[in-house]
């Protein structure tokens, strides 16, 4: 038979069991707790250093690449700057200055015109005006008649090589009609300003006398 008093102390022995138990078991699990926030607070901290560190290493690239860049450019500006400096020292030199001034007989070469020296007297007319002028001396005209020769084949072709005259078929400088005709001065007829004008000039002379009798046609009729 169990006493009273025994069955007492019993559950007294269990309760207090249990209740070391229960202590025990909420220490473990705030422990855990803590353990886990401690983890998740270091996750926390190592995630912006280690982005940090991903940052300062992209920097640390493109600063490098913006330094080799500097570098290349410098050493292109310098290289650059180099070679005109010593274009410039040969440009200087006696012999450069020689070799760019042309001498006066390469001068008198080149002032005249490839079709025959442009007189002085001519020298108010350039281009195919200019040619007009010589041949038309060398033609045994005065250059009295040049300013009716001037009008004339201004008003006909502009002294063009190329005008044309769609309805009537008449070509070139002095309007040759057909143009084929000044082939009897050269088969480059179509292009030639030299051959165009020698037969122009040979047509007023048979026709007209003078480019001034010839002018005074045109202004009459039209046409010449």
């Amino acid at each position: 038979m169990v006493r009273p008093w025994h069955r007492v102390g019993v559950f007294r022995m269990l309760s207090v069991a249990m209740l070391l138990l229960g202590v025990v078991a909420g220490a473990q699990l705030s422990a855990a707790r803590q353990s886990q926030e401690r983890i998740l607070r270091a996750a926390h901290t190592a995630q912006p250093a280690q982005e940090d560190l991903r940052a300062a290493a992209e920097r640390d690239r493109i600063s490098a690449v913006s330094r080799a860049a500097q570098r290349e450019a410098q050493a292109k500006a310098d290289a650059a700057a180099s070679v005109a400096a010593d274009q410039a020292k040969a440009a200087q030199s006696p012999s450069a200055k020689a070799q760019a001034r042309p001498s006066a007989s390469a001068s008198a070469k080149a002032s005249p015109s490839p079709f025959g020296p442009i007189p002085a007297s001519c020298s108010e007319y350039s281009g195919n005006v200019a040619i007009g002028c010589a041949l038309m001396l060398d033609a045994g005209y005065g250059l009295d008649q040049m300013p009716c020769l001037n009008n004339l084949w201004q008003k006909e072709s502009g002294w063009r090589t190329s005008a044309g005259n769609a309805s009537t078929g008449a070509y070139g400088i002095p309007q040759a009609l057909p143009g084929s005709k000044m082939a009897a001065y050269g088969a480059d007829w179509r292009t030639n300003p030299a051959t165009q004008i020698k037969w122009g000039l040979n047509y007023i002379k048979t026709k007209y006398k003078t480019p001034c009798g010839a002018w005074s046609t045109f202004r009459a009729k039209g046409y010449y």
